[in-house]
């Protein structure tokens, strides 16, 4: 019956659900989660991006943390969770995608990356996080991440509060 729905959907101008892969930064320290900015909305998002050839789901996840966040660290394989959300496009459309989403516990933060000028980033606790992201689905995985149990014996450096973030300093 998915098959028929697909079907007429792809008749009806509804395009197939694209896939992104995103990274959620932990700073196993403190349980906060590392946001960014969006470039075009400004809104806060985890790192996410297109699957890359010759990377692995995770890998990929892994790849956008480094260019959007400047984040370095471990990332698991195995799947956090899914959200969707309508990625809107130069054209005025959207594409429905379905981001999954892996994490990435952070080792270090670097100052320098590659969109750096572009984004701001700042840490939250996951009920902080949730309260600014927009997705539904992704708020509901902030919400159920485990609770906070440090076994980080150095913090990671601090970065200034989410409203003294500015993007010339990110």
């Amino acid at each position: 019956m998915k098959a028929f729905y697909r079907l007429v959907g792809m008749l009806l101008g509804r395009r197939p659900i694209s896939l992104q892969v995103a990274a959620l930064c932990l700073d196993e320290r403190t349980g906060k989660v590392l946001l960014i900015t969006s470039r075009g909305t400004g809104r806060w998002v985890i790192p996410k991006g297109w699957p890359m050839g010759g990377r692995t789901l995770a890998g990929a996840a892994e790849q956008e943390a480094w260019e959007e966040a400047g984040a370095r660290g471990r990332i698991s394989h195995e799947e956090l969770g899914r959200y969707r959300y309508d990625k809107d496009q130069d054209s005025g459309f959207s594409v429905p995608v379905e981001v999954r989403v892996f994490a990435l516990t952070v080792d270090s933060l670097e100052n320098a990356f590659p969109e750096d000028t572009e984004r701001s980033r700042a840490w939250f606790s996951p009920e902080e996080a949730a309260a600014r992201v927009h997705e539904r689905g992704l708020k509901k995985i902030l919400l159920n991440l485990p609770r906070h149990q440090s076994g980080r014996a150095e913090p990671l450096p601090p970065l200034p509060d989410a409203h003294q973030v500015s993007r010339s300093t990110a």
